[in-house]
């Protein structure tokens, strides 16, 4: 009956396979090492921090908000403007990948002017809604003032990283956080607990690490796209020419992906302001249980980017039945990463937790808060790759819009809440039933998957 009402999905070419995991492992891996990196130093940061209490540690978490919620905004859009740079690799036009990372980059720096501006005026009205507790307002709100700066960089850098990644390039934007990231752990051992000569900065050195390391970033951006003269360098005049009908039709698709993933962003940090509520010992335990997390679920955002890489090429060339049997190899290879991963995670908790300064209790829920993650992540990174790689790379961004805001708003955010503040179950429980989100989009985007809706050819015409 399935392929009755879906021909599509199942009368595709056959691929080979050890010619398609060659090319997607070499996009893939070099992305998952470069979110390792990341996770792994933001993790180390996560560590320095925690030695200084739990109370700093839930400071720098709520901190963190802004600064998600922007980056949420970034990737979004960048993501939507992907799309198109990576079906326009598939015929080699680099003219027009241009204009869009010059309208990508153009759009997100307005974005961070707004995120800049109220950082520096709204902030404690800010961090009010998550803790009542004057010491992690008082550092929290510094953490954000500190930071604001990176609104303004980031608008630069982001773009042009993802473009790289979306015209097969994953080595350099790995290059570029191996030596900003390694930089800004070097930093927050400085500047944190102050040797060296330093001032004992506590998490002010924190915002002020990253604030440098990301200065260092973008001028290594610069150098290794228009110094070393990348394919995806030219004149600045050209990454301004961006027509009307161009720009709407980057716009409209970034503007889905934008919604979603701010919405989901939002949604996140919403969840969070509920988990602050249960207490500082328990929020502090959440914090320190995703940045672990965060170690282990980076490949289902590396198979996502490569599944969009890979399909939005093919599909630049029209070649769908390719990108349909293509996205079918990706599930899979996505669904075993995650039990394996997931294993990984169940594996390590007691080692990586046993270097947070908690206290009985925080050790107890940030424990069993890593059981729940472990043993879902396989839903995590099933909708991922869907949501983040097939939809998005086939121009499918409104579906994915919907699912996702639909099931983070109607069921992730009002459990959060019923369950902290309405039921007062144990942390680790509340975060199992918010789970519970996961699966219910699982079940909507497989049938999207299957209709092959989301397959689709968004360059015609520009």
């Amino acid at each position: 009956m399935s392929k009755w009402f879906f021909p599509d999905f199942y009368n595709h070419e056959r691929i080979e396979s050890k010619v398609f995991y060659k090319k997607a492992s070499s996009l893939a891996l070099p992305i998952a090492l470069q979110i390792f990196v990341a996770s792994s130093l933001n993790l180390v940061d996560s560590l320095m921090v925690g030695h200084l209490g739990e109370t700093e540690l839930a400071a720098v978490g709520i901190g963190i908000q802004p600064f998600f919620i922007f980056w949420m905004v970034l990737f979004g859009f960048t993501g939507g403007c992907n799309t198109f740079v990576a079906q326009f690799f598939g015929i080699k036009d680099m003219k027009n990948i241009r204009k869009v990372i010059g309208f990508g980059i153009t759009v997100c720096l307005i974005a961070g002017v707004a995120f800049f501006i109220f950082a520096m005026l709204f902030t404690e009205s800010f961090v009010s809604l998550f803790t009542k507790e004057i010491a992690a307002k008082e550092l929290a709100s510094s953490y954000i003032r500190i930071g604001a700066p990176i609104f303004l960089m980031l608008p630069f850098t982001v773009p042009f990283q993802m473009s790289l990644r979306a015209t097969q390039q994953p080595k350099i934007p790995l290059a570029i956080s191996l030596v900003a990231f390694s930089t800004n752990t070097i930093l927050n051992y400085i500047l944190i607990f102050g040797h060296m000569g330093m001032p004992r900065m506590g998490v002010s050195g924190a915002a002020l690490a990253t604030v440098i390391a990301r200065a260092l970033e973008l001028l290594l951006v610069i150098i290794m796209v228009f110094g070393r003269k990348n394919i995806i360098a030219g004149p600045v005049k050209e990454f301004l020419k961006w027509n009307k009908e161009l720009a709407i039709k980057v716009f409209r698709n970034s503007m889905a992906t934008t919604t979603n993933e701010v919405s989901w962003g939002l949604g996140m940090t919403v969840c969070n302001m509920a988990y602050a509520r249960a207490g500082i010992t328990a929020y502090a335990a959440v914090r320190a249980s995703l940045t672990i997390f965060d170690l282990f679920i980076m490949f289902a955002f590396s198979i996502g980017d490569a599944a969009l890489i890979i399909l939005g090429e093919h599909l630049g060339r029209g070649e769908k039945q390719y990108a349909i049997a293509a996205s079918k190899k990706f599930v899979k290879l996505g669904l075993i990463t995650g039990i394996v991963s997931g294993t990984l995670l169940l594996l390590t908790a007691k080692p990586l937790l046993s270097f947070y300064q908690f206290s009985d209790i925080g050790w107890d829920y940030a424990y069993k808060i890593i059981i729940v993650f472990a043993l879902t992540m396989w839903v995590d990174l099933y909708g991922a790759i869907m949501i983040t790689g097939v939809f998005i790379g086939g121009g499918d961004t409104r579906f994915a819009m919907i699912t996702e805001v639909g099931t983070v708003w109607l069921i992730a955010v009002p459990l959060a809440f019923l369950g902290t503040l309405v039921f007062h179950l144990p942390i680790y429980l509340v975060i199992l039933i918010v789970r519970l989100e996961n699966f219910i989009k699982a079940l909507i985007v497989t049938k999207r998957w299957v209709s092959c809706k989301w397959a689709n050819t968004v360059i015609k015409g520009v």
